[in-house]
């Protein structure tokens, strides 16, 4: 997958689906050793993994201060980076929702707050369940 800057309007319309990463979602996935592209394939079918710039530096701080040496070089070989509008705000969770919900591009994520926050806008999410498959949530 194309390892980019793309603004979300300029991605190309193919039938490819578009997953947002949050940090704890990578960090589940890679600690679960989830094979990611056979995994989405399976789950939704063909996916683009996409990553905002917040949630990369959260990923490059994990990695930095002990996590699994292998979160950042599997996100860059499989990663586009996806950029948030203004009026989303500066948090992470702000910019994956708002992402989200404009799009209607699912999000990979264990984080219970962001789970609530996509079930009470009728939104739909993957996580990762029994640290060993991904589910999606709809």
């Amino acid at each position: 997958m194309p390892d980019g800057d793309l603004s979300a309007t300029a991605l190309s319309s193919d039938n490819m689906q578009r997953v947002l990463i949050d940090a704890c979602g990578w960090v589940a996935v890679v600690e679960a050793g989830i094979n990611i592209d056979i995994a989405l394939a399976e789950l939704i079918g063909p996916a683009e993994i996409c990553v905002l710039p917040a949630v990369k530096k959260e990923i490059e701080t994990i990695s930095k201060n002990g996590g699994n040496s292998m979160l950042l070089p599997l996100l860059n070989a499989k990663q586009t980076i996806v950029e948030a509008d203004a009026e989303s705000g500066d948090h992470p969770d702000d910019q994956l929702f708002d992402l989200s919900l404009k799009n209607k591009w699912r999000i990979l994520t264990i984080d219970r707050y962001l789970k609530h926050r996509l079930a009470d806008a009728g939104l739909s999410w993957i996580e990762v369940q029994g640290r060993k498959r991904l589910v999606l949530l709809d």
